[in-house]
């Protein structure tokens, strides 16, 4: 859990930097703090920002799975941010707290929470909606029973954990793809995963290895939700769009999941 004073630096500098989208969920525990710093920001005329120009999501905490605990979750969300609206939100996780990953309790229940995401959407409390941490299987199965389509999937990748079937499901449903751990945890800059080929593309560019990974999925036409606790890393992040990988390089970028294998987040694969 963060705090307003920890935040609010981190915050303050990435919007000053020109981020527009906010990602949250009910298990950071940060959405009330997040909130106080985003009224600060809208009060104050140096940033030049309003509500309508950022794009602000939180996610369900699994034990907020079911209808009526999912519509009453996002209810007491936006009122931790104090906000009318959510730009997009997400079911955080297919699985239910509490419950075996094994209990078909959860497909029912996350099918019960996107009905409430649905009738959230219809009342326009929620713009956008959508899952997270799906794999083709869960997320096959939403299409068979939805009467909205997700707008958004955001699942794990990055050159180690490259998903071809979820990535041409989410295609061919026009289901924007939304990258999370692009870094792998910082794994792939920090050492602790070696991949050869990623330092020389960085070295030829003349970029860090961190931009090369956000550049790899931008150019793929994924949204990104980089994050770091420091001003400078925000600030290079920022340039993101400041250069392309050339063609040879998004290939050996793309083919580095078939050799260096590592998923570096919760698997959800095991999920009913």
């Amino acid at each position: 859990m963060k705090t307003v004073e920890e935040l609010r630096p981190v915050v303050c500098e990435a919007i000053r930097s020109g981020y527009r989208l906010i990602d949250s969920a009910t298990v950071y525990r940060n959405e009330e703090a997040l909130g106080q710093i985003l009224r600060e920001i809208f009060d104050d005329v140096s940033f030049g920002v309003q509500r309508k120009d950022l794009f602000i999501t939180s996610k369900l905490s699994p034990q907020n799975q079911g209808f009526d605990a999912c519509y009453q979750a996002v209810n007491d969300s936006l009122q931790r941010f104090g906000l009318d609206y959510f730009d997009l939100y997400l079911i955080h996780w297919p699985g239910t707290s509490k419950k075996k990953l094994s209990d078909p309790i959860n497909e029912e229940n996350r099918t019960n929470s996107y009905k409430a995401l649905e009738k959230l959407y219809s009342e326009g409390k929620v713009k956008h909606i959508g899952v997270s941490n799906y794999t083709e299987k869960h997320l096959s199965h939403l299409l068979s029973v939805c009467t909205i389509i997700p707008h958004v999937h955001q699942f794990e990748l990055h050159p180690c954990l490259h998903q071809p079937g979820i990535l041409d499901l989410c295609q061919k449903n026009n289901i924007q793809t939304q990258a999370y751990s692009s870094l792998g945890e910082g794994s792939l800059i920090n050492g602790d995963v070696k991949i050869e080929c990623l330092d020389d593309i960085a070295q030829r560019l003349n970029r860090s290895k961190a931009l090369v990974l956000l550049r790899w999925a931008v150019q793929h036409g994924w949204v990104i939700i980089p994050k770091s606790k420091t001003t400078a890393r925000i600030k290079e992040n920022a340039n993101v769009l400041s250069f392309e990988i050339p063609k040879e390089d998004m290939i050996l970028l793309d083919n580095i999941h078939t050799y260096e294998p590592h998923r570096f987040c919760w698997n959800p694969s095991d999920v009913y």
